[in-house]
């Protein structure tokens, strides 16, 4: 691989500075980057990109944005996936890859066309948000100015500020970051391109997302058993019998080795859950909450004849009960073993966040709902 040429001035020390272009006015809020775990010369790509979008990435997981930044400086090869820079831990940057080369985080025309992605760390804490938030929409907007490109979000232009979500729909992908997380701190979309388009003061005191609901207890409180069903539908055939939790031997999990599937239900006896799956037709269907395999609109999740190759789901706890989540996991009819655990939507560091492998049919699940991971 050829080295990269010298990174932009400033950004080759331990920490160094970045100045936020702000809105109206010539305000700007200096912030400190931490570049301990930032790629070296010889590593990540080296091939420059042409200077059109600044993507807006969330990191799917509640993890600080230093473990985020050290898992893609330390598996950016072996993982292929990067950023220039992850936001987080009250306002803090971390640069990973280097501006105006291509990183790994969106598909190939986004990564060629992209000086700069930025993921925003997720958190359950509002205050740390707000910190975040601030941080990440002046960079956003600061990074578009200094590269000639739009403050637009989500514009019908090709060039602008563009979400992962914009480039799924209009790109290639599957990805609807970072407006889901957003969402869950009160930020709308269109207040989210006011922002990036006129950024904040050095205060950052005109941004007021509504709160959040108090996040789930992580310590063990009143932990009630809690126990999920759940069937697959084999393509082309017939609703398998149902199974609880999981096991050893076929009685241990949905479908049929070797097989495709197209439909399925789960429910639990205890909270609720949603579901949705990913087919090869499709892509992500919507979300489900009830398990009525004779309702295939409304009770099943999955489309008859569409082939099934990622699955999601994310399992709400009972008020005042021990936090538990749903881990689970899959095989697809192209591998020999189980790939790896998921926990709820990402919601738990160290998990996948979904199961599946796009383009392989998914031929059995296992599903397990507790407070730790079983399997």
């Amino acid at each position: 691989m050829k080295l990269k040429n010298k990174l932009i001035t400033g950004l080759v020390a331990s920490a160094s500075v970045f100045l936020f272009a702000v809105s109206a006015g010539h305000n700007a809020k200096a912030a400190t980057i931490n570049n301990d775990y930032a790629l070296s010369s010889s590593e990540g790509s080296s091939l420059k990109t042409s200077n059109n979008v600044v993507i807006a990435h969330a990191t799917a997981v509640y993890a600080p944005a230093k473990n985020v930044a050290i898992f893609e400086k330390r598996t950016w090869y072996s993982n292929g996936a990067y950023v220039q820079y992850i936001v987080g831990d009250g306002g803090k940057i971390y640069r990973v890859g280097a501006e105006g080369y291509q990183s790994w985080g969106a598909g190939s025309w986004a990564n060629a066309n992209a000086p700069v992605q930025i993921e925003l760390a997720q958190t359950y804490d509002n205050a740390e948000f707000y910190k975040d938030y601030v941080t990440y929409v002046n960079l956003l907007r600061s990074s578009a100015i200094k590269y000639g490109i739009p403050t637009d979000v989500d514009s019908s232009a090709w060039r602008g500020v563009k979400s992962h979500f914009w480039i799924t729909n209009n790109v290639w992908g599957d990805h609807t970051d970072p407006y889901g997380y957003l969402a869950s701190h009160g930020i709308s979309k269109s207040q989210f391109a006011h922002d990036v388009k006129y950024g904040f003061s050095s205060s950052g005191n005109n941004v007021n997302p509504t709160p959040t609901p108090t996040p789930k207890p992580t310590k063990p409180t009143n932990k009630k058993a809690v126990h999920v069903t759940y069937a697959l539908h084999q393509k082309g055939k017939k609703w398998l019998n149902p199974v609880k939790d999981f096991g050893s031997g076929s009685n241990g999990f949905a479908g049929v080795p070797n097989s495709a599937h197209d439909m399925l239900y789960i429910k639990v006896n205890r909270g609720s859950i949603k579901y949705r799956v990913h087919t090869k037709e499709d892509g992500w269907l919507n979300w489900v909450t009830k398990a009525d395999k004779n309702d295939t609109v409304n009770g099943v999740a999955g489309i008859k004849g569409h082939t099934i190759d990622g699955v999601q789901m994310y399992y709400t706890t009972p008020s005042g009960e021990t936090y538990q989540q749903a881990y689970y996991r899959s095989q697809t009819t192209q591998r020999t073993n189980y790939l790896g655990t998921c926990a709820d939507n990402g919601s738990v560091s160290g998990y996948d966040s979904w199961a599946g492998i796009l383009g392989e049919s998914l031929d059995r699940l296992q599903i397990n709902i507790d407070n730790h991971n079983n399997f």
